[in-house]
């Protein structure tokens, strides 16, 4: 490759992420050039941070020489994606790897995007401190450089196994379950925050046993109207009762107090209602950005959804994905009905990659969302809610007050999945690990370097750093507690999904 080489910096659509995170995106970027010095390689910046996918068309779309990418921090896909599809010229996505500033998780995402509309790019990722000295990075960024493309080994993918009898007949049950009748996934919403990977649509639902039906989330604005008091006032005993501790007033969060939680049991209980309405197996929660400055966050209703001690409470969860991901829909609520066919708690959690580290000669992923984690992960007790506890959102990024939906995650064995597009075949990974209970100085050490306020896994998940980096096609997974792992694939496989199964060799 002689073509000068094009640094952008794709960004989040909000002002504030963008400004908190603008020196460190500066920091990663003198960085880049600093490991594109030393390799000889001629580089020019693209100005500014791209916060809208017009803002992409317009200065990516323009350009036919390779492209980096700078991700340093949580973006929306659409701003890379926008302007470089239909184009073939070499795309390079760069990441530190933080948790603090996850510019990893903005990776992912990204070429998960990427993937879905099939433009190829390729990735590269470090957590050194000098970009230049780290030989790994240097030899990867020296191969796409010469090449245009990035090939990382892929030693740990491949085609399922043929489960066990008992796996396949008790995935039969459950197949039948969506033959009878099919899923309906009530999508609150639509894409958030551009996460055009997860959103799939009647055309690849229809054939894998689910339908969908959107509602615009002024709903939950104009029928929270007429949800009565009485009902409010009962919502709110009964997760006291439970056991939710509400840490009202901390860190100077003087306006999150008992009336923000109230106002987000209203949230939950227009979504009951809507579920009832529909009769609606699953729900896909958009929030970001459609409500963000209209209703308080929408992760303490997620919470509860998520687990079958609720209020109004049938015995069942209601499996909800946060940010309307598709992607998540799919496998939770096939993992739902596996764990309850096995005898098995039914609660499956929603979370993203945050981050990993190595501990004990493992390496654990932080697996860290804002909400979406039922409460049996904290207490591996149905029926209650002890461990739950709720913060105020940070007020950075959530300008109405609400609570989060946070907890430790215990240990135990666990089973994952994630379902994704890619070229023209609807297709799930499945792998299985186990969640760690960590020392608690490494455990808040790693919390304290995300985000405190949301709910936290350290899980090995079977598969390393990079493994993970160079191959996983999302930002989020599904995560449920106890081995249906054959059960999934062979579930999986009769719904119709190319099924890839994540496993290090160890």
């Amino acid at each position: 490759m002689t073509d000068t080489i094009h640094i952008y910096w794709p960004g989040d659509y909000r002002p504030i992420p963008n400004e908190l995170a603008l020196p460190m995106v500066e920091a990663s970027t003198r960085q880049l050039e600093r490991a594109l010095d030393r390799l000889g390689r001629r580089h020019v910046r693209v100005p500014g941070l791209l916060t809208k996918p017009n803002e992409s068309i317009e200065r990516l779309g323009q350009i036919d020489e390779p492209l980096i990418g700078v991700y340093s921090h949580w973006v929306y896909g659409p701003h890379t994606t926008d302007g470089v599809v239909g184009k073939d010229s070499p795309l390079l996505l760069a990441s530190n790897f933080s948790g603090t500033w996850p510019g990893l998780v903005g990776l992912l995402n990204t070429a998960a995007c990427l993937e879905s509309v099939g433009r190829a790019a390729s990735r590269a990722w470090t957590d050194a401190a000098d970009w230049s000295r780290d030989e790994a990075f240097m030899a990867n960024l020296a191969q796409w450089c010469e090449s245009g493309v990035l090939r990382h080994p892929a030693t740990a993918l491949r085609a399922p196994a043929q489960p066990p009898a008992a796996a396949a007949a008790l995935a039969a049950t459950v197949h039948e379950q969506f033959r009878q009748r099919r899923a309906l996934a009530l999508m609150l919403g639509d894409t958030s925050m551009g996460m055009i990977n997860g959103y799939f649509g009647p055309r690849w639902l229809n054939r894998v046993g689910f339908a969908e039906h959107k509602v615009d989330q002024a709903w939950i604005i104009e029928r929270g109207r007429g949800i009565t008091e009485r009902r409010i006032d009962d919502a709110l005993a009964f997760v006291r009762a439970k056991g939710v501790t509400f840490h009202y007033g901390v860190d100077g969060a003087a306006d999150f107090d008992p009336h923000a939680t109230r106002e987000q049991l209203r949230d939950y209980l227009v979504v009951l209602d809507l579920v009832e309405e529909f009769r609606a197996d699953c729900i896909g929660w958009q929030y970001q950005l459609g409500l963000i400055r209209s209703r308080p966050p929408s992760d303490f209703a997620e919470g509860l959804l998520n687990s079958t001690c609720r209020p109004e409470s049938n015995g069942d969860t209601i499996v909800d994905a946060t940010e309307a991901d598709q992607g998540n829909v799919l496998p939770m609520e096939m993992m739902k009905r596996l764990l309850k066919a096995k005898g098995l708690h039914q609660a499956v959690f929603f979370h993203d990659i945050r981050w990993g580290a190595e501990h004990e000669g493992r390496f654990l992923w932080v697996l860290l969302n804002s909400g979406s984690s039922g409460a049996y992960a904290f207490n591996h007790d149905p029926d209650s809610l002890r461990g739950v506890h709720s913060y105020r959102q940070p007020a950075a990024y959530f300008p109405v007050p609400g609570g989060t939906f946070a907890g430790e995650s215990l240990a135990g064995a666990i089973t994952w999945a994630r379902a994704y597009l890619a070229g023209d075949e609807l297709c799930m990974d499945i792998g299985r690990g186990r969640v760690e209970k960590l020392p608690a100085a490494t455990r808040d050490a790693w919390w304290n370097g995300t985000t405190r306020q949301w709910p936290f896994m350290a899980a090995d998940l079977g598969i390393g750093r990079d493994t993970l980096m160079a191959h996983y096609l999302s930002n989020h997974i599904a995560v449920a507690y106890g081995d249906i792992y054959h059960e999934m694939v062979a579930l999986s496989t009769a719904m119709g999904y190319c099924v890839r199964i994540l496993a290090d060799h160890r």
